[in-house]
Formats: structure tokens, C-alpha cells, sequence
């Protein structure tokens, strides 16, 4: 649907300025054509399209407000426009659904949309957040208003550090604390191409005046190297730290489950004893509901990390000398919609290539919430929550996948079952059919946060975690005196069962 780079560049040649409606007359819409207009080079603004009587018929910064919306796309229709830009940050998805389908229909080149309030909050919106719409925008439910200025006052001048900022939550992640005004901000990844693509992005939200000025620092290193570790946070003294790095893909964690284990329950001790090490005042581990009586490796790595930042807490509230550091806490979430390791990128290219759209089972249903707004929350939780506590966000009520997968198709412009295949394979190994976000036994209560719940759990290893890791390290390491237990899965197995009961092996699984 977007406009071709090439054709765009012979417009521009020939002197044909790309015309712009911006969907929205209230402060996003205006702050946006304000800035399209003082920049003067990505074409002219048309109009406003809005549906408020109070505004329609009015003009803004020279420009007329038209409407009621379906209205006057229709009429688009005749001289269809080059561009459209939803600026409605407070719609909910079914208003985004409806405003998207008339626009497309009246044969808009492009549309985009200015992130939603739980991004934007109360700065002033800037063209560059702007973004191609995509089928999460119209399939998340309301988001939370998050006062991210506010939340965020606890890592004002402080040196904040984010694992795997990279990665789809690592990068939000980093994005989101601009906002906070930190003093430095530490990119910790071992990929130099996705550390390097944030660090760039960052630098362009900056110069476009999107948050605060932030000294940004990417940071190459491998969670999995204990002495890196070390060295490393004794040498940038972060205050803050936001552990985002996991390897997450089930299916493939199923298949490499000792460097699952190795990554996620080694790379989290070594990076929990270096921060104890080096006084950090807060560190927040970002978990999963795949940690709740798992059925596959990822999970289980997961909820082992778990304990162990609970079981740091527990023992650096035992120190004397413990003020604002020791602050070792847990925020769970399920399925973020677009992260990379979600269904949604593969249903997307299933799409474009002409299906079919594969999905495990009918009846299998996911908890969902949109990237931006998971991290807003637990940036909120990060701030106001209690060393020691798990907290988890309430994500609403879990949805079909299928469903999911008939909305996708849509979107694309396609009809499900007519023009693109649903097909059902089966779940694969350690998929359940309902993720839940906490256990038989556990107990929530509401916060003063809203959407984020705290969790008292029922299950505990923390008298038995020391004894589990000993187990498991000489199937992650070698070691002489164990030799026939490295990388042997089957081992892996059989120990993590004896500590997580839903942990099974498989028959006829090789060791190796």
C-alpha cells in the first residue's frame, strides 16, 4: 500500500507534492501538520478529517476541518489523496478498525499513525513516531494512559542499563526512557546489528525531539560470560537495570533446551550477582507466563530466573546496610503483540505469500497486549514496586488465535477462508492451549497501579534453588567429574523435572 521510495523521489523530481490529510483535529493532528508544514519538504497538508461537530467546518493553522469522516472519503474517492495520517492517540482499536477500512477504501497510497496515548502521553507528538499502521493497531484493546514522565521520575539522573535492548521489548524499552530524562542510558546486547539499529533509532527521536537529551551508550557483551559481567557493571555503575535478554522462540528452545537453560538461568545469576556486586539501586526482570507450571524449556528457564531475583531480594532485605539498593524484582506478562518471538510475524508473511495461515489449534487462545503498552506498565511497576515482589499486568481476557489470524487476513485484504486457508496443524512441543498468568494456589491484589496485579505465590524453590543449579551446571558446562552430562537433554530433563514436576521428557528424545 506505501508509496514506492522510487516513485515518491519521481514526484518529487517533477515538482508533485504529495498531499496529506491528517485524521484528527485535536492537539496530535495539529502538532503533527505543524511540523509537516514548518518542514516544508514532505508535501502539503490537505486537510483535517474529524467527526466532532464542534470542530468540523473550522480551520486549523490555515486548514479546513472536514467531516464527518465517512463522508468525506467518500467523496475522496474522485480525486483520491497521496497519504493519510491517523492522529487519534486516545481511539480505541475498533474506532482506529473503522477510520482504516474507509480510508483504505477511498484508495489512499499511504496511510500511517501516530503511536497511541500510551506512547505519545502528554509530549508533544513528533512526525517521526509516526508509523506504517499495522494490523496490532487495529487488534489490541484500550490501552492504558500511562503518565510515563512521572513513572519514570525514579530513573531521572541515573545511569539506567536495559539487556537485550535489540530485541522487540529490550528496544521499547529504551525508547520509552528517553522520556525519563536518565543521565546515561546502556544498551546491553551480544547482536551488533540490532544494538547498532536502536542506537541509530534513538539518536533520530532525539534530534527530532522526542523525549529528553540522553547520553546513549551500546554495550556488546554476552550475558553468559560471568566475568564480562562483572566487569562490566562494576565499570558503567548503573543505578537501574531492566534484565529483557532471553532466548524465547519455544519451539527452538525446545530443540537447544541446555542453551536455553545456559542463557536464561546462568546469564540471569551472573548478571544478578554483578549488579549485587556493584550496588545497583533496582533491577527488574521482565518474565512470562510461560514460567507458570511449564510444560516446555523456555519456560522453565524462565521461572528458574524468577527465583532467582526473588532469592536475591530475599537475602539482600537480610543485610543491615541496605537502603535503596537490593531492589530485586519480577514483572510477568503473556504474548506482546509483533514481537519477534510472537505468531504474528509469521502470519503476516504467511499472508503475503497467499496462505495458508498455519495455526495450532483451533481452541488455543493467548493473552494480549501491545508492546508499547506491556513496557509502559512495567516501567510503572518498575518504579513503584517492592524488592522481593513478582508482579504480573492484567492483560483482559485471552483471545482465539484463529480469530487473531481471520482479523490479520482482513487486514491485508483478503477474506478468510475464501481468498486465504486457516490451517490447523497441532500444538507443537511445550505449546499449551491456554497460557495462564499465574498458578493453582496463587493469590493476586490489585496495586496502586492500574493493570499491574502482585502475586503471591503458592510455589516457591528458593530452599531447594542452590541445590537445582548445581545439578544443572555440569550439563551447561563441562566438567571431568560429570563428562556424560554435558549437553545431554535428557539429563537436562530429568533434573528440571524432579524441581518443576509439568516438566516432562519426550520418549524416544536423543541426548544429544
Amino acid at each position: 500500500m506505501a508509496m514506492g521510495e522510487t516513485e515518491a523521489r519521481a514526484r518529487a523530481r517533477g515538482g508533485i507534492r504529495n498531499r496529506i490529510y491528517i485524521i484528527g483535529a485535536g492537539s496530535t493532528g495539529s502538532a503533527i501538520a505543524s511540523e509537516i508544514q514548518r518542514k516544508g519538504v514532505l508535501g502539503s497538508v490537505v486537510a483535517f478529517l474529524d467527526d466532532d461537530p464542534e470542530k468540523i467546518g473550522r480551520r486549523i493553522l490555515g486548514l479546513p476541518v472536514l467531516g464527518p469522516i465517512a463522508e468525506v472519503v467518500d467523496l475522496l474517492r474522485q480525486t483520491p489523496a497521496d497519504e493519510a495520517i491517523i492522529a487519534m492517540p486516545r481511539c480505541t482499536a475498533a474506532q482506529i478498525h473503522r477510520v482504516y477500512q474507509l480510508l483504505r477504501g477511498a484508495g489512499f497510497s499511504r496511510i500511517r499513525i501516530v503511536p497511541g496515548i500510551a506512547q505519545v502521553l502528554e509530549d508533544e507528538p513528533h512526525l517521526v513516531q509516526a508509523r506504517e499502521i499495522d494490523p496490532e493497531d487495529l487488534l489490541s484493546r484500550s490501552p492504558v494512559a500511562v503518565n510515563l514522565r512521572e513513572t519514570l521520575s525514579y530513573v531521572r539522573g541515573r545511569r539506567v542499563l536495559v539487556t537485550g535492548a535489540g530485541g522487540s521489548i529490550g528496544s521499547e524499552l529504551s525508547r520509552q526512557l528517553l522520556s525519563g530524562g536518565p543521565e546515561r542510558l546502556y544498551l546491553f546486547g551480544h547482536g551488533e546489528s540490532s544494538i547498532s539499529e536502536v542506537e541509530r533509532e534513538l539518536a533520530l527521536l532525539q534530534h527530532e525531539g522526542v523525549g529528553e537529551a540522553v547520553s546513549v551508550v551500546p554495550v556488546i557483551g554476552e550475558l553468559q560470560d560471568r566475568d564480562f559481567m562483572r566487569f562490566i557493571m562494576s565499570r558503567v555503575r548503573a543505578d537501574v537495570v531492566f534484565h529483557a535478554a532471553a532466548h524465547k522462540h519455544v519451539p527452538l528452545m525446545e530443540a537447544n533446551p541446555v542453551e536455553a537453560v545456559k542463557n536464561n538461568v546462568y546469564g540471569t545469576q551472573n548478571i544478578v550477582d554483578a549488579c549485587r556486586e556493584a550496588g545497583v539501586s533496582r533491577f527488574v526482570l521482565i518474565s512470562t507466563d510461560k514460567a507458570v507450571e511449564p510444560v516446555c524449556v523456555y519456560g522453565a528457564s524462565k521461572l528458574i530466573a524468577e527465583e532467582i531475583v526473588l532469592h536475591e531480594a530475599a537475602v539482600a532485605a537480610q543485610r543491615d546496610d541496605v537502603d535503596d539498593r537490593g531492589q530485586f524484582l519480577v514483572v510477568r506478562f503473556g504474548n506482546v503483540l509483533g514481537s519477534s518471538g510472537s505468531f504474528m510475524p509469521l502470519f503476516r508473511k504467511q499472508i503475503l505469500t497467499g496462505g495458508p495461515v498455519t495455526v495450532t489449534h483451533p481452541e488455543a487462545r493467548r493473552y494480549l497486549m501491545t508492546i508499547p503498552e506491556a513496557v509502559s506498565l512495567v516501567l510503572k511497576a518498575g518504579g513503584s514496586g517492592i524488592g522481593g515482589q513478582l508482579y504480573l499486568l492484567d492483560m483482559g481476557e485471552p483471545k482465539l488465535i484463529r480469530e487473531v489470524a481471520e482479523e490479520m487476513i482482513r487486514f491485508y485484504g483478503f477474506e478468510p477462508h475464501r481468498d486465504i486457508e486457516i490451517a490447523y496443524t497441532e500444538l507443537r512441543p511445550g505449546d499449551k492451549l491456554v497460557e495462564s498468568l499465574w498458578g493453582a494456589g496463587d493469590i493476586t491484589e490489585l496495586t496502586e497501579s492500574e493493570k499491574v496485579l502482585r502475586v503471591s505465590r503458592a510455589y516457591s524453590m528458593n530452599g531447594d534453588l542452590a541445590k537445582l543449579m548445581d545439578r544443572l551446571r555440569p550439563v551447561c558446562y563441562l566438567d571431568a567429574d560429570h563428562g556424560t552430562a554435558y549437553r545431554n537433554r535428557n539429563v537436562l530433563k530429568a533434573v528440571l523435572h524432579e524441581a518443576i514436576p509439568s516438566i516432562a521428557s519426550v520418549d524416544g528424545e536423543p541426548d544429544y
